[in-house]
């Protein structure tokens, strides 16, 4: 099977390219490589290539930075979902990567994939724009698989900070009344893989390391774990803030956990407690 991959240099693109097995004909491209915004691009690189499965892992994700280039957000998030549409047939499967940023954050319990979307902000909406391409245009060959708190080993992300900044500094601040689920990228490109293998699943998925926590209590996990196999040789305080405290462009949705069991019985397939996931990557970074 020949499959597509955009956003190849990302986390999850790189994540999916680690655990492709012999049977798949992976082509991966970075955002240099293929740029969604380019239809006429797009349309060459899918003639060229020919997917069955074409994976988009590429997006606009700079959540602050989306509230002042807005355009670009949108151009990436929206239109270069409806520039794969258009310049595929009806025999290419799209699976495509969301976000919990569609939501408000205004619930008290996990959100599920029929609960209404509501984005505070430029990158919730735009991805929300996506999504609504593929449901519109697409829907009988297309799978939206919204995830939250994306890390991994190697790239700069959440972890990648908190490893860097426990080392360096003799405290920190961290939000703690934001609440939601981290989410491996290893894990994530997993449900990926198996999402492939089977076609009859469509429409809307959700997909995290299972649990919640908040971002003090991420960072806690990242201390403890990071102490225990040796990547962090001190321990600091870190003390918990408000979000009011830490001023950021765009607004966070305060409460984001997905409610997976529809995705679990759809795959066959459960994730990981975050804390065995979060253990599992510091473990790889360790070594």
């Amino acid at each position: 099977m020949k499959i597509l991959l955009t956003g190849a240099h990302g986390q999850l693109g790189q994540a999916l390219q680690q655990l492709v097995t012999a049977d798949v004909q992976l082509v991966a491209l970075s955002s240099q490589q293929l740029d969604l915004v380019d239809a006429g691009q797009v349309q060459a690189a899918i003639a060229q290539h020919q997917p069955a499965v074409i994976i988009n892992a590429a997006a606009y994700t700079q959540v602050d930075k989306a509230e002042s280039e807005s355009a670009r957000a949108w151009a990436v998030n929206q239109q270069g979902v409806a520039n794969l549409v258009n310049a595929t047939t009806a025999a290419t499967r799209l699976l495509h990567i969301s976000t919990d940023f569609v939501f408000d954050g205004l619930a008290h319990t996990p959100y599920t994939t029929t609960a209404a979307t509501h984005p505070l902000g430029v990158y919730g909406n735009s991805k929300l724009g996506g999504e609504q391409v593929l449901l519109s245009q697409a829907p009988e060959r297309s799978c939206i698989i919204r995830t939250a708190w994306l890390y991994s080993a190697g790239s700069k992300n959440f972890l990648h900070t908190m490893l860097q900044l426990m080392q360096t500094r003799d405290s920190l601040r961290v939000v703690a009344d934001q609440r939601g689920t981290p989410t491996s990228a290893a894990g994530l490109a997993a449900a990926l893989w198996r999402a492939v293998q089977l076609p009859a699943v469509t429409g809307l998925l959700h997909w995290t390391d299972d649990g919640e926590t908040t971002w003090h209590g991420f960072a806690c996990e990242i201390q403890r774990l990071g102490l225990q196999y040796g990547l962090l040789h001190r321990q600091v305080p870190i003390h918990p803030i408000a979000t009011h405290d830490y001023p950021t462009p765009a607004q966070r949705p305060a409460y984001s956990v997905l409610d997976k069991e529809s995705t679990f019985a759809a795959l066959g397939l459960r994730a990981l407690p975050w804390q065995r996931a979060l253990a599992e990557v510091i473990q790889q970074r360790a070594a």
